[in-house]
């Protein structure tokens, strides 16, 4: 007897929503009906995929092996049931992105109705994290990812690159000074990165003519909370222009050391778990951002964006 779909939905639900009853609701199925079918599928392989205890649910070393390929088996068929679906109708069904704060809030949500005007028939699930995750965990579709990458097996599309500063409110250097040289930092409250260290580097020439290494007074895990604390008045933070070109452009914030400041920037990449071919909903998506940030282009735009076209997704694999 041949394992079916409905048997590898169940185990992949099990194991990404950790019991058999947030699987259930997952799925919209009885809590007994995902029992059966996991216990179905352990019958057919004759070997434990799941070993249960009263407190959690533990992959086998076999359950481990064969959930990588029940989860290329399930996205075989939702690439293939999506190139069949876009060759009828435009693209349609949930797509879930997820990106770091600020870029959520600074550069996505000005760019939804335009997206959503275009594909009425996509529903978005946006969330929010700003360290890196799991894209197959946190069932998410495609993500945006801010600075270098390392090799994995999903694929990544360059859209742009944004520069940093250093940056401070006037109000703070009316208080403090502005600093004229980089030891002057020594004697200025410094905002940083929490638990994020190679983001207190900052691209200003220090003696061997490399990046100057900080210790923040006020550190945060979110780039978003870094920017609201410059902007009122807190010390002097090194951001992304993605997050705070509207606010040089407005004077809430000024650039500092704009003579002696090395030209680096973080390179942005949208990233996505497919082993074949791109969900339709996806590349429109990319597709858009893309050519919005093109269109964007220019020296008031704060991003150096891609020019390539999404179509050619498939290439280079990250983590």
């Amino acid at each position: 007897m041949k394992t079916t779909l409905d048997e590898l939905q169940a185990f992949v639900a099990v194991v990404d929503a950790g019991s058999i009853t947030a699987a259930a609701r997952r799925l919209g199925q009885t809590v007994s009906g995902v029992s059966r079918a996991l216990g179905r599928l352990e019958d057919k392989l004759q070997t434990t995929l799941l070993r249960r205890t009263t407190r959690r649910l533990a992959l086998t070393e076999e359950g481990r092996l064969f959930l990588d390929d029940a989860r290329t088996v399930l996205a075989g068929v939702e690439a293939a049931e999506d190139r069949m679906a876009t060759l009828r109708t435009a693209p349609s069904g949930l797509l879930r992105v997820d990106a770091a704060t600020p870029f959520l809030l600074h550069v996505l949500v000005p760019r939804i109705a335009g997206f959503r005007a275009a594909y009425p028939q996509i529903t978005l699930e946006l969330s929010s994290h700003d360290r890196v995750i799991d894209l197959l965990e946190q069932r998410t579709d495609v993500a945006i990812r801010i600075g270098a990458l390392k090799d994995s097996t999903l694929h990544a599309h360059p859209l742009a690159d944004s520069r940093i500063r250093v940056l401070a409110a006037p109000a703070y250097l009316a208080r403090h000074g502005v600093p004229t040289d980089v030891d002057a930092l020594d004697r200025h409250v410094l905002l940083g990165f929490a638990g994020l260290p190679h983001l207190n580097r900052w691209p200003l020439r220090n003696a061997g003519d490399g990046q100057v290494e900080v210790a923040p007074a006020i550190t945060a895990s979110s780039g978003e909370t870094v920017r609201q604390l410059a902007l009122a008045g807190n010390g002097i933070a090194c951001l992304s222009d993605f997050m705070t070109a509207a606010d040089r452009r407005a004077g809430t914030l000024v650039e500092l050391f704009a003579d002696r400041a090395l030209d680096i920037r973080q390179p942005i990449h949208a990233v996505y778990y497919r082993n074949s071919g791109v969900a339709s909903r996806i590349r429109v998506f990319l597709d858009h951002l893309a050519q919005s940030l093109r269109d964007d282009g220019g020296e008031a735009s704060w991003a150096q964006t891609a020019q390539t076209k999404t179509p050619a997704l498939a290439g280079r694999r990250f983590r």
